[in-house]
């Protein structure tokens, strides 16, 4: 019986521990004795019997003389691991009975109370590295194709600012040769032209177009508040509770269904309802609004999209030119003159005599006043006018093209923008899906995240591209800085904030949305993989690879 009586001992009691127990490589050639058997604390505080070391009584300050006991406060035990990596844990955790999943060969404890299991977590370890090492040696070679194509557009971006810097100061010269003839021209005619101004005709065009403003100016207003009050029912239709009874609110729910073309909530996927009935176009999947059929004496009117896309450029209509050529066409001679075409039936040799003979002629004829004389300038202020508009707009084309591409080389290799070596401007504009439940989210890099229905309603935006990691605590250019996209300002939820949108990226060998969740309300978080993250492996790594593989 007298075993049981040394069960509460001290594993010392038994056999004292190794010096070195607990300690991390890169310390163990300072755990040796001096000549007289002392050894002096790691912080030259104190110096004590070599004895006192692992003696599970903390003797130094810096509680350097027990590194395997646990007896110091606030300190790390090193776990050798033998056939994995080695670490450190707490040395409060030390012989607590519990064995630690980082210290996976049991040192942590007594023998026997815990399983030395390093070779099936180093196995495991090695499987997962090797599989990591393998999609960041392929992730990166996608990436190095990204930053080739940086290189290749920054080429090009600089090819354009040269070649448009050189065609702005040649049209800039054309431009005041253009203006010169314009206004010498406009000056001789001007005179005539305040004439021609005051023509019914043109005064009648001037408040047709003022009208056509004004009407253009409440068409907008009405569009943007029939999309707004659309925006409020759908989310009336689609969160209201039916089971509630609030006759008002079914009553509007209702009536919207039916102005709108849509089905009622309760029906939304059933068998019986299709997409036409849904009121969903399949080739664009917005809602379809009901329309009444046109009416053939109805068909020379202007539709809705005409409105949308031309009615802008109607109003910007030269209506000085417009009057100049309609002044052209009406004193243009009868078509058959004798008199304009009798050339085309005299021979070449006497053709030019006939020109003379004709020009002197007409002059007699306007002199007498029995024809009206064409205004010497009218054609001529016309096309000078139309030569300087085009040379305007075509110095400002080339201006607005270097300024473009003067800010993408800007934003190519900054670290704020498309990266330092430019691995992101590749994916501008890439856009990334994924559908959850009745949604299909989407997100374009650099661009803008939506919530897409999948059986009709509307569309919102989650927000829009505002900047890289916004964390104070992260710097701009590190890798952490690229594994997250801020979307800010997206479509007010109801009652509620704007929506917005954090993207997690991650290495991989594809560009893939793989996971939305609404962590609060209007709150997403997206998760997905790219390859830009994929970074090269370094020299260090490499050894490190090759260690483990001796290890195991």
């Amino acid at each position: 019986m007298l075993w049981l009586l040394l069960l509460p001992l001290p594993l010392r009691a038994f056999a004292a521990l190794d010096k070195t127990f607990g300690v991390s490589p890169d310390l163990v050639a300072k755990y040796v004795p001096s000549k007289s058997n002392m050894w002096t604390c790691l912080d030259g505080s104190k110096e004590i019997p070599w004895d006192f070391v692992n003696d599970d009584s903390c003797d130094c300050s810096d509680g350097s003389d027990e590194p395997g006991t646990g007896a110091c406060p606030n300190q790390s035990f090193y776990c050798q691991n033998k056939g994995h990596i080695g670490s450190f844990i707490p040395s409060s955790r030390v012989k607590d009975g519990l064995c630690e999943p980082t210290c996976c060969d049991g040192s942590d404890e007594r023998p026997g109370v815990c399983k030395n299991v390093c070779k099936q977590v180093g196995e495991a370890y090695k499987k997962k590295f090797d599989e990591e090492i393998k999609l960041r040696k392929t992730g990166s070679k996608i990436r190095s194709t990204y930053i080739a194509f940086a290189h290749k557009e920054k080429k090009r971006l600089e090819e354009v600012i040269e070649s448009s810097g050189a065609e702005i100061i040649i049209q800039e010269k054309e431009l005041e040769r253009v203006r010169a003839i314009a206004e010498r021209t406009e000056a001789l005619s001007a005179a005539a032209l305040e004439m021609k101004q005051q023509s019914p005709l043109y005064n009648s065009l001037l408040i047709h177009s003022n009208a056509l403003k004004s009407l253009q100016m409440e068409h907008q207003k009405h569009l943007k508040r029939e999309k707004e009050l659309s925006t409020i029912l759908d989310s009336l239709r689609t969160g209201y509770n039916p089971n509630y009874q609030d006759m008002a609110v079914l009553e509007a729910v209702r009536g919207w269904e039916e102005i709108a073309g849509l089905p009622h909530i309760n029906d939304v996927g059933k068998d019986s309802v299709t997409d036409e009935e849904a009121g969903v176009d399949e080739s664009s999947g917005d809602l379809q609004v009901a329309k009444p059929a046109v009416e053939e004496e109805e068909s020379e009117f202007w539709t809705a999209e005409e409105l949308e896309n031309d009615l802008d450029d109607l109003l910007k209509t030269d209506y000085v030119s417009l009057l100049l050529e309609h002044d052209d066409y009406a004193q243009a001679p009868a078509e058959g003159s004798v008199l304009f075409d009798l050339a085309s039936y005299l021979p070449d040799s006497i053709a030019p005599q006939y020109e003379e003979f004709k020009e002197t002629f007409v002059s007699w004829l306007v002199g007498l006043g029995i024809i009206k004389g064409e205004s010497p300038s009218s054609t001529d202020t016309s096309r000078s006018r139309q030569a300087l508009s085009d040379a305007e707009v075509h110095l400002r084309d080339l201006k607005k093209e270097k300024e473009q591409a003067e800010n993408d080389l800007k934003e190519m290799f900054n670290v704020h923008g498309y990266g330092a070596e430019g691995e992101w401007k590749k994916l501008d504009g890439t856009c990334l899906r994924t559908d959850v439940g009745d949604y299909t989210y989407e997100v374009c890099l650099f661009g803008e995240a939506k919530q897409i229905p999948k059986k009709g309603g509307t569309t919102f935006s989650l927000g829009k591209f505002s900047s890289w990691n916004d964390s104070p605590d992260v710097k701009p250019g590190d890798e952490e800085y690229y594994r997250k996209q801020v979307y800010k300002r997206g479509t007010r939820c109801w009652n509620g904030p704007e929506r917005n949108v954090v993207l997690l990226l991650s290495c991989g060998t594809d560009n893939v949305l793989d996971s939305v969740v609404e962590l609060e309300k209007c709150e997403y978080q997206f998760s997905g993989t790219t390859p830009a993250l994929c970074l090269p492996l370094n020299g260090s790594e490499g050894k490190g690879k090759k260690k483990s593989k001796d290890e195991l």
